[in-house]
């Protein structure tokens, strides 16, 4: 590979240094190493939100370019070209073509996959069109290196007038050139690559004039994209349809002889800076693993034996992290409890640390399952399980793209839910909303494993099969299965006459960039915590007050009657105190709204204090945990335990174990199945513009999670 000092790369001119705060833009192809290229500019020092107006994830992060210069980095969704195929692409044409607008950038990064540079260059040509400041950054240079292809480089900066970086972003390999050449203003491209056909001028001219636009390229993407710009006001959108039809202007027919046009300026320039040294082989590494990997038998038992490693790891690696994180909350409790009382002591540890351990305690289990997540999309195997699961998904009245917000929900089922805008079929995109909250997502995840840990033993088979990971991957296969046969369900009842389509590049397989693994395990762990946390605390206090304070005289009473109890049954002081405690818990205002719901969901097998955690964790799935830990913790003798024992001690009725095996599995299926999450419900109602999906799906899930926790635990018990 050639490789060209700083002063060939930039313009001959000096390039003014950017004055204040620079907005940089990244945007490329898929794969094309856009997110390595962020998270080297950025670190740890980024977070996600959301684009304005729009509920798409937007990833935007700091950058020191020079010592003296920081600048904002926008990720921006990968794309092939700037007319988009789907609703998350439009937010760049949003941002791109609205230079008015104050998150306009001061300069794109366009990243480029230096071994297949003709795809790669089109979306680069649109961009220099718009006179926008580009840097080319050209990157996996040693894969296009390894596979015979030459690029000289100098000969490719002189043809497209821009600043031009060899590199390897998931090595790092040519971050402090990108950096020096970013914090200057590279001066825009001149090189026109698409010559605007006459007939067309006179339109482009009044929109330029209307809109005071600087280039006709831009004018040109008005035309075609008026509808899809957020920015235009009715008026100007009704204009613009106007001024189109008496023009007969034809979007899609004009598409695509501007691609045919731009692909054959863009052969006849690599014609000149790439050369091929030597033959590429038929069977690539690639190539020969995926005829193992994406098996139509193979492939799939390949897919479920690394699922299965997942959660035996979940269990199995993270149990002695947790013990060390239970065994700290309680010495806490204790420590605290020794030195200092008071009710402000009781809220602080009964209600808030009581809580917030019941999060912080499945932190290594989250911490686990998206460092999988994370080594599996990094090596560009989640991409061929895309691809398997859409001959199943089809099936189903889904396409494989819709496997991209099922997995995602794994994880959390917001961001899932925003990830279905990809899908371009109405019917499918619908349906894949309406069904990935069944995914267990990582806020079950304590629901489970404290339940699994209370009724499952910690067996194992053949020395490394533990049978709790084998229950926590069953459940999470009967969320998969209950999926997928509801959108089977919705496949019926859903009328469209659109047809769906599936295209997907496969990336090269690659080791995984472990710098990235690990931002996204604290960026997943921390999100976790934090959001969890807010209404953890919120949610305990409330809990606490709840339970410590009852209606007039009910706790006097309540203690009287414990007394009388304790007298007549001749129980020790220790026994007597836990009675007091346990009166009045059930006297208080907790209980009393406990005892409300109770025997609509006795037939489940639950109490009034799970009825208590049930409410709360429509919040939050997460808070359950949270809750019973409160609840479990209110009136206990100083020197708490830990929650598993609170839990294990807890009798029925009949002095039997009140977290049985019918009774935890019941609970298990009920959060399975259930809709509790309020933001769940939020953004579907953001994505489908209605309240209708949303209602329907708390009805639908909730419903199925009350029958099928029923039947659990009838069976069971």
């Amino acid at each position: 590979m050639t490789v060209i000092t700083q002063p060939e790369m930039v313009q001959a001119e000096k390039p003014a240094i950017l004055k204040s705060v620079a907005k940089i833009a990244l945007i490329g192809n898929p794969n094309s190493g856009k997110t390595s290229l962020f998270n080297q500019l950025t670190g740890l020092n980024q977070k996600v939100g959301n684009f304005p107006g729009v509920t798409v994830d937007k990833k935007t992060g700091y950058s020191q370019l020079t010592p003296t210069l920081k600048a904002q980095i926008i990720d921006l969704p990968g794309t092939y070209s700037l007319y988009p195929k789907s609703l998350d692409e439009r937010v760049i044409i949003d941002l791109l073509y609205d230079p008015q607008s104050k998150h306009y950038p001061d300069l794109v990064i366009v990243t480029a996959d230096a071994s297949n540079l003709k795809r790669n260059l089109l979306l680069y040509t649109q961009l220099a069109d718009l006179q926008i400041p580009v840097v080319l950054a050209l990157n996996m240079v040693d894969l296009a290196e390894s596979e015979g292809v030459k690029i000289d480089v100098p000969a490719l900066h002189r043809a497209l007038g821009v600043p031009i970086i060899p590199m390897n972003a998931r090595k790092g390999v040519g971050m402090a050139a990108l950096k020096i050449v970013a914090s200057q203003q590279p001066e825009i491209s001149t090189v026109p690559f698409f010559d605007i056909p006459e007939e067309l001028q006179p339109a482009l001219q009044s929109i330029k004039q209307r809109f005071d636009l600087a280039t006709d390229y831009l004018a040109l993407q008005y035309a075609h994209q008026y509808r899809s710009l957020k920015f235009l006001s009715e008026a100007d959108v009704q204009w613009l349809d106007k001024l189109l039809t008496e023009n007969n202007f034809h979007s899609n027919t004009l598409q695509g002889k501007e691609t045919i046009a731009r692909y054959v300026r863009i052969n006849e320039l690599l014609l000149d800076v790439v050369r091929v040294e030597k033959v590429q082989k038929d069977e690539k590494f690639s190539n020969r693993l995926d005829q193992i990997l994406t098996h139509k038998i193979f492939g799939y038992l390949i897919f479920f034996a690394i699922l299965f490693m997942v959660f035996q790891a979940v269990f199995a690696w993270a149990s002695y992290p947790m013990d060390l994180i239970d065994l700290g909350i309680t010495n806490l409790n204790g420590l605290i409890q020794d030195n200092f009382s008071g009710p402000l002591i009781n809220l602080l540890t009964e209600g808030i640390i009581a809580g917030l351990g019941g999060v912080l305690i499945f932190v290594p289990q989250i911490a686990v399952l998206f460092a999988f997540i994370a080594i599996l999309e990094e090596t560009g195997y989640m991409a061929r399980v895309t691809f398997m699961m859409d001959r199943i998904m089809r099936k189903f009245g889904l396409n494989g793209k819709s496997v991209v917000p099922l997995i995602s929900g794994v994880a959390c089922a917001v961001p899932a839910i925003m990830s279905a805008r990809t899908i371009e079929n109405w019917k499918d995109r619908m349906i894949t909303i309406f069904v990935t909250p069944l995914m267990s997502c990582s806020a079950r995840i304590p629901v489970y494993t404290v339940l699994i840990a209370l009724v499952v033993p910690e067996t194992y088979y053949f020395g490394f099969l533990n049978l709790q990971g084998i229950v926590l991957m069953g459940l999470y296969l009967v969320g998969f299965l209950a999926a997928i046969f509801s959108a089977l369900l919705l496949k019926v009842l859903l009328k469209a006459r659109e047809r769906s389509y599936f295209i997907m590049e496969f990336p090269t397989y690659k080791m995984p960039r472990w710098k990235n693994v690990g931002l996204t395990i604290f960026e997943k762990s921390k999100t976790f915590v934090l959001e969890a946390g807010k209404v953890i605390v919120a949610v305990s206090i409330i809990l606490w007050v709840l339970a410590s304070y009852g209606p007039g005289n009910a706790f006097e009473e309540a203690e009287q009657l414990a007394l009388t109890e304790a007298k007549v049954e001749n129980l020790d002081e220790v026994q007597t105190e836990n009675r007091i405690a346990s009166h009045q818990l059930e006297s208080s205002y907790a209980g009393i709204i406990g005892r409300s719901i109770e025997p609509a969901i006795k037939p489940l097998g639950y109490d009034w204090k799970i009825g208590i955690a049930l409410l709360t964790s429509f919040a939050a799935r997460e808070v359950f945990v949270g809750t019973i830990s409160t609840i479990y913790s209110i009136g206990e003798e100083e020197n708490v335990s830990t929650l598993k024992n609170k839990l294990l001690s807890e009798k029925d009725d009949n002095g039997e174990p009140f977290f049985n095996l019918a009774r935890s599995f019941s609970l298990m299926i009920f959060y399975l199945f259930a809709m509790q999450c309020i933001s769940t419900l939020a953004i579907v109602r953001r994505e489908t513009k209605s309240w209708t999906w949303p209602l329907a799906q708390l009805v639908y899930m909730s419903g199925l999670a009350y029958v099928m926790a029923f039947i659990t635990y009838q069976v069971l018990k």
